[in-house]
């Protein structure tokens, strides 16, 4: 006997779960169905966690309380295929029937061209209980750890990883610094230093040959012929669009692999939207494409897909990237283009650092140097992006100014932006980071 919602939205992950929630709530009166596979879903970001910090795959998990919480159904089977014609997608428990669907699929981790990538003892980062608590059981018996990917989920996966006691912990990572496609150089050798003082050891600037081993990963080949003994691999090189379930029904795929969508996440079928890592994504910067994949911007697609089900009222204006990254008491984020990124594109880039306590006076309990750079447009004095580094503020330092980015503000309006302070929570207005790198921003723009 087949069941039949209003929408149905394939995927219980953040997209997913959003995009259900959103619906519900701008339009009441539907019926709203989530399918996804997964008997318990992973908390994506917080998946590095699990190993030195919360301690098991099941204190990470998205709870099932918030889709009673909001009245939407759940049917735990796969989705095997999804028929537009009809309007049905087929599960292992029978066909679903839909007025709207949501494709929120997800992404697959990226399997590299490396020759020994499968063997046992080598670990993707999959968003699967089960898979977690299998690489929880490996990390236990390990001694030498190598992780593949200096990126923010690989250097998070190593220092939890070094929490867990005595482990030799490897990143390798091909750029020349860890984090360089998300920071300037400035920022990723502060966050390197922060590693080895953890005792985390850093191999950048290398490829990986081989993953050597009879059966079980016994070493991992670097490119200039040096070896390193692992126990255990963990592969943190990036994620692809899960898009086949799309692919085999026939909605339009890009040629990066991504579920074709315009502004308002509408697919190829004008009944069907997409959301999360499986669609498009386009730059805020210019419109070309983006190659981003983050919680964030997956909920902010399904917010938009989720409001326009029944009728137009949101447009995605495009990724900007914000995210934060935290190693000890080192916190770093970034929004928006570095000043590298904006050259690359062609953009004429000013960029102004400052530096200083974030509490006034600096002897103020809990206070902490902090760093702000902003990087303008030469011509316009528009914000194109910024990054921070300091204490656990960060965080909501950066997305201040992502706000400011997506405003398109310029330096002369962050310069004089009004705000508020006080001792024991910010900065001293006199030396308020986000407004003095603006002013001195400024300086630089009149030359």
């Amino acid at each position: 006997m087949g069941r039949a919602a209003d929408v149905v939205v394939i995927g219980g992950s953040a997209a997913g779960l959003t995009a259900a929630i959103t619906a519900r709530r701008h339009y009441p009166d539907r019926k709203v169905l989530v399918v996804r596979k997964e008997k318990q879903v992973s908390i994506p970001c917080g998946i590095p966690y699990i190993f030195g910090t919360v301690g098991s795959p099941e204190k990470n998990l998205i709870p099932d309380a918030v889709l009673e919480k909001n009245g939407i159904e759940l049917l735990v089977a796969e989705a095997t295929g999804i028929e537009l014609e009809k309007k049905q997608v087929l599960t292992a428990e029978g066909e679903v029937s839909y007025d709207r669907l949501v494709v929120a699929t997800g992404s697959l981790p990226a399997m590299p061209p490396i020759p020994g990538f499968d063997k046992k003892g080598v670990y993707a980062v999959l968003k699967d209980v089960e898979y977690l608590r299998q690489l929880q059981d490996g990390l236990a018996a390990a001694k030498d750890i190598v992780v593949i990917g200096g990126g923010f989920i690989g250097i998070e996966f190593a220092d939890e990883i070094k929490k867990l006691g005595d482990r030799n912990v490897t990143v390798v990572e091909l750029m020349p610094h860890c984090l360089s496609l998300a920071y300037d150089e400035e920022f990723c050798v502060e966050m390197e230093t922060k590693l080895r003082e953890r005792g985390v050891e850093l191999v950048t600037g290398t490829k990986v040959k081989e993953v050597a081993g009879d059966g079980h990963v016994q070493k991992v080949v670097l490119g200039d012929g040096r070896e390193l003994p692992a126990d255990l691999v963990v592969l943190g090189i990036g994620a692809v669009a899960n898009v086949e379930l799309a692919r085999k029904a026939g909605l339009q795929i890009n040629l990066a692999g991504c579920i074709t969508v315009d502004r308002t996440m509408r697919t190829s079928d004008p009944s069907v939207f997409s959301c999360g890592d499986c669609a498009e994504k386009i730059s805020f910067f210019g419109g070309g494409r983006s190659p981003l994949k983050l919680a964030s911007i997956a909920t902010l697609e399904a917010r938009i897909a989720g409001a326009n089900l029944f009728g137009i009222t949101r447009e995605n204006p495009g990724t900007v990237g914000v995210w934060s990254t935290a190693v000890g008491d080192l916190a770093m984020g970034t929004a928006g283009l570095t000043s590298e990124m904006a050259v690359k594109r062609g953009y004429r880039a000013v960029a102004a650092t400052v530096q200083g306590p974030n509490r006034h006076p600096g002897c103020m309990p809990g206070a902490a140097n902090v760093t702000v750079k902003l990087v303008f447009e030469g011509n316009s004095g528009v914000l194109l992006g910024g990054q921070v580094s300091g204490d656990a503020s960060v965080g909501e330092v950066i997305n201040a100014i992502s706000a400011c980015v997506q405003s398109r503000m310029t330096a002369e309006q962050i310069a004089t932006f009004q705000l508020g302070t006080h001792p024991a929570l910010t900065a001293s207005p006199i030396a308020y980071a986000l407004v003095n790198a603006a002013e001195m921003a400024i300086s630089q723009l009149k030359k």
